[in-house]
């Protein structure tokens, strides 16, 4: 059976992945538009980039991925972004980001206005809030969406460049969150709410903010989802990692694709934990598909 075809913007930081012995093209918001296109959706990327050779490869990247570029605006002043990545012995990755990049300058342009009118679904972190003008950008773009629009506030924390306001402003825009367990503690702390457990944090949250949906990720322990009327606990899947950069978005992505075409919480995370697991065990945050496509992909985590 086909589904509705979605349109999901991923808004926000475009970067490079310099790995030790490579680069990939990377940022939260370009990887759940590129997971959310091999469910069939329209996976748009909206970000910036300079008008330099590191921009011009990630938009010939993004054309390589099916991605569309006519979202991605481009800096004449500010160079495009990239973060140098670390990968341990256990795939886990970790991020030296640079600042003052072009992602950092996004403007709210007649195009991005039209495209906000027409997402189903938009993600944004707190990454690309760092600066206010980008800041800015983001909040006028979620406040063009439509009032039955997903707005997904991936928090992302990362090195420091969140405070309580960024968090606080992020989750009154958002209708859905969805964050891990090292960055729970830490924005129940910044916003003075109290942590019994999980899923009392999570009711907490959404009775705050009034979120339709609260998601944690915990990791290979799999993940927990909370909305105002059922709680749904996923083992997650035991893969072989390779590196991790990506998988959270790509978890992200799989979980607001299932939300959209009205599946339960057991579905959602059923298919966003496969999704995670596969990106994870692959390198770079946008692997290519299995032959047979994603449900052949899909079917073979966890065996």
């Amino acid at each position: 059976m086909r589904t509705k075809r979605h349109t999901m913007v991923g808004l926000g930081e475009l970067l490079w992945d310099l790995f030790p012995t490579a680069k990939k093209l990377g940022g939260a918001p370009a990887n759940f538009a590129y997971i959310a296109s091999l469910f069939g959706n329209e996976g748009i990327p909206a970000s910036r980039i300079g008008r330099d050779d590191l921009g011009s490869e990630a938009l010939l990247r993004l054309m390589e991925l099916g991605l569309p570029t006519s979202f991605v605006q481009e800096d004449e002043w500010h160079a495009t972004g990239t973060v140098r990545v670390e990968v341990d012995g256990k795939g886990q990755a970790r991020f030296e980001i640079l600042p003052d990049v072009a992602w950092d300058f996004l403007e709210f342009t007649h195009d991005w206005r039209v495209l906000a009118e027409q997402a189903d679904a938009v993600c944004f972190g707190s990454l690309a809030q760092r600066s206010t003008q980008s800041r800015s950008t983001i909040e006028q773009f979620l406040r063009n969406t439509r009032k039955d629009a997903v707005r997904v506030f991936d928090v992302n924390l990362r090195q420091n460049f969140y405070n309580k306001e960024i968090v606080a402003e992020s989750l009154k825009l958002a209708t859905i969150v969805k964050l891990n367990q090292e960055e729970l503690p830490v924005i129940l702390r910044l916003l003075n709410l109290p942590h019994a457990t999980d899923e009392l944090a999570a009711r907490c949250l959404i009775e705050t903010f009034q979120l339709r949906l609260v998601c944690l990720t915990r990791g290979t322990a799999g993940s927990l989802l909370v909305s105002s009327e059922e709680c749904f606990s996923h083992s997650g899947f035991r893969v072989k990692v390779a590196d991790t950069v990506g998988a959270g978005d790509a978890f992200t992505a799989a979980l607001v694709h299932e939300y959209l075409r009205g599946a339960s919480l057991a579905e959602m995370s059923e298919t966003a934990n496969r999704m995670g697991a596969w990106v994870a065990s692959e390198f770079g945050a946008t692997p290519v598909l299995k032959p047979g496509g994603i449900k052949q992909t899909l079917a073979g985590i966890g065996r």
